[in-house]
């Protein structure tokens, strides 16, 4: 697991992994709300998510059951989209998770972002200790995510 050169910002917050599986692959998960608790890493992203497409595209809107404390519901859209190569949602307070795909020797170079950059109030993040936690979190999504992927190609 790797720090992205170049993202020192507090408000881009940015690892990447080489995962052994074709960049195509890597992006049917992401694309696909339904998998998002699957590979959620920060223990937020709670069951399937049934509000939305089945597969995510330009524009698409989902919701999302989320708990942090007390449980919530959210609406995101899909605001940069590649495919097979770059994912992004957002809601309504700005951020962006990012989820870049580069295909490598041995695998697929993943990178997930979290943006904060645009956000107004982007100090609030650092004051509850969102900034804090989203590296550990970023880590273990992108973990969770190669088990997954590594899993559904040679399934035991």
């Amino acid at each position: 697991m790797t720090t992205t050169p170049g993202t020192d910002s507090p408000y881009l917050i940015s690892r990447e992994r080489l995962i052994a599986a074709p960049a195509e692959q890597i992006f049917e998960v992401l694309a696909t709300p339904a998998l998002h608790s699957v590979i959620d890493g920060s223990g937020t992203v709670r069951g399937e998510q049934p509000n939305g497409p089945a597969r995510l595209s330009l524009g698409a809107t989902f919701g999302m059951d989320m708990k942090m404390g007390p449980s919530y519901k959210i609406l995101n859209r899909v605001v940069e989209f590649e495919e097979g190569r770059r994912i992004a949602w957002r809601h309504f307070s700005a951020h962006v998770w990012r989820y870049t795909l580069e295909p490598r020797d041995g695998g697929t170079l993943v990178r997930e972002e979290w943006d904060g950059r645009a956000v107004r109030w982007r100090f609030v993040f650092r004051l509850t200790g969102f900034t804090r936690r989203h590296p550990a979190s970023i880590e273990a999504t992108l973990g969770k995510l190669e088990d997954y992927v590594l899993q559904q190609r040679d399934p035991a």
